[in-house]
Formats: C-alpha cells, structure tokens, sequence
C-alpha cells in the first residue's frame, strides 16, 4: 500500500457530557460529531479509516456507515498510545503514512489537514504534529521547545509547571506518523504513573531522543484544536459551525434576513435566489429549488424536497413531502408523508392527518388542486388534479377524490365534478 491511512480515536464515554450517549455521537447540526472527521478523511482519499471504539461501541459503529471504514475495539480505556496499538494487526505490512485524528475536534478543517499532510512528506519526517497557538490553553497539552525554537516535547496539562502554564502553543491531537517509526516507538511507552494511561504523545519524544526527525505543524485557526468536552463546548461547537453552513449557503446565493435565528443543518441544497426569513429551521437531507420564499417561522424536516418558486409560509411545517414548482402553503398548514403537484394552493391550516397510531401514510395531491382552509386530510388520501377541497373539510382515508371535482362537508362528499 502507498498513500496515507487514518485512525481516529473515539473510545472515550466523555464523562463531563453527563450523557449515556458515547461523546462522538452527539448531533452537531444535525450530523453526529464523528461524521465531521470522516468528512475529512473521505475527502482526502485516505485508503483506510480505523475507527477505534471503546464506551458504547455498537451504538457507534450502528450509527456510522461509510465506505472503507473499519472498528477496532479498545476494551479496556487506557490512553491514546493503547488505542492506536490495537490498530497496528490491521496495518501490518503497511510503510506509509498513518493520520491520527481526534473524534471530539469537528472544528478541524479539510484544509489544514492537506496542509499537515504535505509539510510531513516534504519533511519527510518520522512524525508531523499539528499545533496551534490559543490565547486561553487550559485543559490542552502544550508545545514544549528550546530557545531556538526547536521542538523538545509535549506536555501533557496535568504534568506541566508553573511556567509551563504560560505557554499558548498547544497540541491539536492530530498527527502524522510513518508507520514503521509509530509502531516501533509504541512498543516502548510507559504507563503514565499520574493518570494510569499510555500517552501517544509520548511516541513524539521517543522517536526525537532516537533521532527521528521530529517536525510541526502550526495553524493560523484557533478553532482547530477545539475540542467537545461537555455541553458547553458542544453548543459551542454548533455555533461555529451553524454560522459555517449559513455563510455556505449565502456564498452560493441564498438570502438569509436574519442569519442569528436561522437554523439549517448539515447535507441541505438550497438553490439560488431562494430567501429564508427569520426563524426559520431547515433540517438535514432536505433539497430546496430555486426561486423560493421560505419563513418566517417555518420548519423543513427531513427528507423533504421543494421544487422552484414555492412560497412556504409562517408558522408552516413540512416532513418527508415533496413539493412541485409554483406550490403556495402561505400560513399555519402541515404536511407529512406526501406529494404535492405544481401549482396547487395549499390553504390556511390545512393537515395532512399522517399517522393512524401505527404507521405513516401518504398524502397524494394533484397538480392544480386547491385545498381549502383549515381542511384535514386522513392519510392515505388522494385529491385529483385541478380538484377542490372546501374550507374545513375532513376527507376520510382511503377517499379518491376525481380530477376536477369539489368536495365539502365532514366527511367530505362531492359536491359537483
């Protein structure tokens, strides 16, 4: 094998989370927070990503599928430098590079990794480590060098001094290793006597005492090394990159008024030209077209998609519908599990009644249709092209409703075709 294979550590149960939930899997903008470094190594063709599981590891490797992804379990927790050794069976053989990412850092840019990546082969270094400068380190391992500024160590935060304290180089946690070199050194870390764990980073300081060429890496974004630790950092996290994804969508020509109150997750395609108003909250895997007004005060669910120049109103929620070209749905309506044609007009609390208490069924309207306000729709129901359903209907399932006719009443019956 040449090229480079990645490993990212996600053993940890993240404690301070509070949660029964594994760290790695906690939803940042609606994508669990592994997702965002396999976003990375996908992108950058690594041959092989080894997801090293720990607390929790069926609820992850159940919530994780990707092509060229493989699990390795961690039994017992005990450090980095133990989780990266019980990859090493599966990389035997192999003599390129091996990038080691954190699970619990979804701030971490493709871009910086390319970066890390081509120092390292340039320096032909037997590792690569990535650093940044922070003005408040606290709780992350610095970046210990001599006067002339060449490298000397990582310092772990519960092992520095006083002094040590005041250095703002950190330590990301993400590294570029030859693998012969890593798997050498592996074989001689020691238990750390404070926290009863094997450090990786002390991998770093046995190939520099045996005269490997030791090189870093340091990066200009401060976010970079952002770790999850708790809720707190987990909102945090959903900040930046919320802001991250409306700033996407706005560069490809999508109004957002007021980008402070609009919510839209990760995987959502948002044509040109579309305007989302205030308030507004967009869920994954939604597909909005061009043209379209959106809000305020409107939720778009998963699985939804909108054709051009559909007008979705206030206080308006749709989920697992598809919408034609030129649909109205202006104020207080609800559709689920159904299929709107163009041009149809889509009343004032008007409700596609979904679900029986046991499954969910569809909800077929025509092209055309115009249904009235405050109707309710019994899914499965299905209303013909150019029909109409009159104000305050409730159109019982199983109703076929004709192309061109008009119902009213509860239960609706044809008035006239």
């Amino acid at each position: 094998m040449s090229g480079f294979c990645s490993i990212i550590l996600a053993a940890g149960k993240g404690t301070r989370m509070k949660s029964k939930v594994p760290k790695v899997l906690h939803p940042i903008c609606g994508r669990p927070m592994i997702e965002y470094m396999l976003d990375i190594t996908r992108s950058l063709r690594s041959l092989k990503t080894y997801i090293v599981t720990g607390y929790g590891a069926a609820k992850v490797k159940a919530a994780v599928r990707a092509d060229g992804v493989e699990f390795v379990l961690q039994p017992q927790l005990r450090g980095t430098a133990d989780a990266v050794r019980r990859v090493e069976p599966r990389l035997k053989g192999f003599r390129g590079t091996v990038l080691i990412l954190c699970g619990d850092t979804p701030l971490l840019s493709r871009d910086i990794v390319r970066a890390l990546l081509a120092k390292h082969h340039q320096a032909k270094a037997a590792v690569t480590v990535l650093t940044a400068i922070i003005d408040h380190p606290q709780g992350y391992g610095r970046i210990i060098r001599d006067d002339t500024g060449s490298f000397l160590a990582i310092r772990e935060q519960k092992d520095i001094n006083d002094q040590e304290t005041q250095i703002k180089e950190i330590n990301v946690g993400v590294y570029c290793f030859e693998a012969p070199r890593l798997f050498e050194a592996l074989k001689k870390v020691r238990l750390n006597a404070r926290k009863k764990e094997f450090y990786l980073t002390d991998v770093v300081e046995l190939l520099l005492a045996a005269g490997h060429p030791v090189d870093t890496f340091t990066t200009q974004d401060v976010q970079a090394g952002f770790g999850v630790n708790d809720r707190r950092d987990l909102a945090q996290a959903e900040a930046i990159i919320r802001r991250r994804i409306l700033q996407e969508h706005m560069r490809n020509g999508v109004t957002i008024i007021n980008p402070d109150t609009t919510y839209i997750e990760a995987n959502v395609k948002i044509g040109s030209d579309t305007v989302i108003h205030p308030c507004t909250v967009i869920h994954s895997d939604v597909r909005i077209g061009s043209g379209c007004l959106i809000g305020p005060f409107a939720r778009i669910r998963p699985g939804s998609r909108i054709a051009d120049k559909v007008e979705i109103g206030n206080f308006t929620e749709i989920s697992r519908t598809s919408i034609g070209s030129d649909v109205f749905m202006k104020h207080f309506s609800f559709l689920g599990d159904a299929r709107v044609g163009a041009k149809a007009n889509i009343g004032a609390g008007v409700v596609t009644a979904n679900f029986d208490g046991v499954a969910k069924n569809k909800t077929t309207i025509g092209p055309g249709a115009l249904i009235g306000s405050d109707a309710i729709m019994v899914a499965p129901v299905t209303i013909g092209s150019r029909a109409v359903v009159g104000a305050g209907a409730v159109v019982t399932k199983h109703t076929r409703v004709p192309a061109g006719a008009v119902v009213r009443g509860v239960p609706a019956k044809i008035f006239k075709e």
